[in-house]
C-alpha cells in the first residue's frame, strides 16, 4: 500500500508526447530541449525516454514571472546556446 504522503503526480511518468502535452508544447519540442540540454531532467530506460511529472512541474516553473518588466526567464529556447550564429 502507498504511503499516504506520497503524491501520485511524484510516481508519475510520462513518455514525450505525454510530457510535451502535459507542457502544451509539442513533443518535437522537447526532443529539441533534449538535444541542447536546454529542457527538463529525463530518464531512458530500455532506450525510451520518459520524464517524472514533478521534474516537468520543476522546469515549468524556471519560467514563473508576475509581470513583463521582470527580467527574462530561465527557460532557454530550443536552440543551440552556444551565442554565436551560425554563418551564411
Amino acid at each position: 500500500m502507498a504511503n499516504s504522503t506520497d503524491s501520485p503526480a511524484r510516481s508519475r511518468y510520462l513518455r514525450t508526447p505525454e510530457a510535451g502535452h502535459f507542457l502544451g508544447l509539442s513533443g518535437r519540442t522537447l526532443e529539441k530541449h533534449r538535444t541542447y540540454g536546454t529542457g527538463p531532467t529525463y530518464r531512458k530506460i530500455g532506450g525510451r525516454v520518459i520524464y517524472a511529472v514533478h521534474d516537468l512541474e520543476a522546469w515549468a516553473d524556471l519560467g514563473l514571472q508576475n509581470s513583463t518588466g521582470e527580467p527574462k526567464s530561465q527557460i532557454r529556447a530550443a536552440k543551440p546556446q552556444d551565442g554565436g550564429r551560425a554563418a551564411i
